[in-house]
């Protein structure tokens, strides 16, 4: 008897032993990567939906793909931003909040060029948004975590280093990045679109790409580029169709130091002038022109937005009038110059016919501009624009009519037909302001 009871008092001992202070227990092992991923988890979202995409570059038949990807919750209306390419071509998005819910979004606006899209997520309750730090001081060694929808598995973390900065990296023939942060963290096919952080659990990068066929070497892009893309995609301008005329850019935690303002614009007219700091918008602190671009959003042309300015030292608060977007009126030559790259002129259907029978007609290409999404195709002096998208190139308005369309349908990069000699060559052209 006497034994058991000390077995008793042993076994009860052990078990109070485990049961001092729980809390602090735990406490201890909340390292900088808990805190990180604790405070970062909820504002990531994980985006999941079908496409069809084509079997092969010489087969036009096209077979639905389940798509997936990560999101990053960057205003709490439910804005979103992630790889374009996670959600090109989905025509039902749906998207998956930490909490488990799952909801419908559509897609906002997008750039090809950079792989950048903001989808809006519906939903009526706030959503939490993440910490954005800058990529203007990373250390190549500094840790860094991953966070995504790795291969479907949600929340997916992956801890590493930074590899290497400013690397250019070619994924396909139709898409090249430029100057990505390079990680050892993990980052797999569902990742694309998630925030890399730094230790503080701040967002310095977007994952955008892996390297096929190699271990511990994935991509990122900047942080401070992406926002200033992703500002140019949430602008009131583009979503809705209103207009302030700032131009400005971060001042380390001041405000938006104004650069420019817009002739004949709303600012001009309530007196904001290059080298104010804005401070606030409606009451909300404002850091970048990402923030003045979400502070203005969701308001009418002729509704009155306070804005709060740093001038000599002295705090002054304006009163501006949102004006209705302006609108840019552009021949068709012009609108093929700047969107493609491109001057070009009509053949006659019996020149092109000599070449190839098959085609109606054609568009001589008479110039290509350097530094234009066409020259970046390769195409040349002399060939003939045949085809674009779908779509026949027989007249320049037939160019100008696929750009709408390719704006109005998010088509994303256009296949195009180009001949040369007797032989068709064909690429995919990403228009400069397909994006716009």
């Amino acid at each position: 008897m006497r034994w058991m009871r000390i077995g008793t008092l042993v076994a009860a001992g052990l078990g109070m032993a485990a049961a001092v202070h729980p809390a602090a227990a735990v406490e201890s092992r909340r390292t900088a990567i808990v805190r990180a991923i604790e405070a970062t988890r909820d504002s990531v979202v994980n985006i999941h939906g079908q496409k069809l995409v084509a079997g092969n570059d010489d087969d036009d038949e096209q077979r639905r793909v389940n798509g997936m990807g990560t999101g990053v919750v960057i205003d709490p209306r439910g804005y979103v931003v992630t790889n374009y390419h996670v959600v090109e071509g989905v025509r039902r998005i749906e998207v998956t909040l930490a909490s488990g819910r799952t909801v419908s979004a559509t897609l906002v606006s997008h750039d090809p060029r950079t792989d950048l899209a903001v989808i809006k997520v519906a939903i009526d309750e706030p959503l939490p948004v993440i910490t954005v730090g800058t990529s203007a001081d990373l250390l190549i060694g500094e840790t860094v975590l991953a966070l995504g929808n790795a291969f479907g598995y949600e929340h997916t973390v992956t801890r590493g280093i930074i590899s290497a900065l400013h690397r250019d990296v070619e994924v396909s023939r139709t898409q090249r990045y430029d100057d990505l942060i390079q990680t050892d963290a993990s980052i797999n096919p569902g990742n694309s679109g998630g925030p890399l952080l730094n230790i503080n659990g701040e967002m310095i990068g977007i994952n955008v790409a892996v390297r096929a066929g190699a271990q511990g070497i994935g991509f990122a892009i900047p942080i401070d580029r992406a926002l200033a893309v992703v500002a140019d995609l949430l602008s009131v301008e583009r979503v809705d169709r209103t207009w302030h005329g700032i131009v400005g850019r971060a001042d380390g935690g001041r405000g938006v130091v104004v650069e420019a303002v817009h002739g004949e614009s709303p600012a001009e007219s309530v007196g904001v002038r290059a080298g104010d700091v804005i401070t606030r918008v409606c009451d909300l602190p404002v850091a970048s022109q990402l923030d003045l671009e979400r502070a203005m959003l969701g308001r009418k042309a002729g509704d009155s937005v306070a804005v709060t300015v740093l001038r000599a030292g002295a705090e002054e608060r304006l009163e501006l009038p949102l004006a209705p977007a302006r609108q840019l009126s552009l021949s068709v030559a012009e609108r093929c110059w700047l969107e493609l790259g491109l001057r070009v002129e009509p053949m006659a259907a019996a020149k092109v016919q000599k070449l190839q029978a098959r085609y109606r007609g054609g568009l001589s290409v008479l110039e290509v501009r350097a530094d234009g999404p066409a020259a970046d195709q390769g195409i040349r002096q002399g060939d003939i624009l045949v085809g674009l998208h779908v779509w026949e190139t027989i007249s320049s308005d037939n160019v100008v009519y696929v750009l709408d369309k390719a704006r109005e349908e998010n088509l994303g990069p256009l296949k195009f037909y180009v001949l040369r000699g007797r032989e068709t060559l064909f690429g995919h052209l990403t228009s400069d302001t397909i994006r716009r």
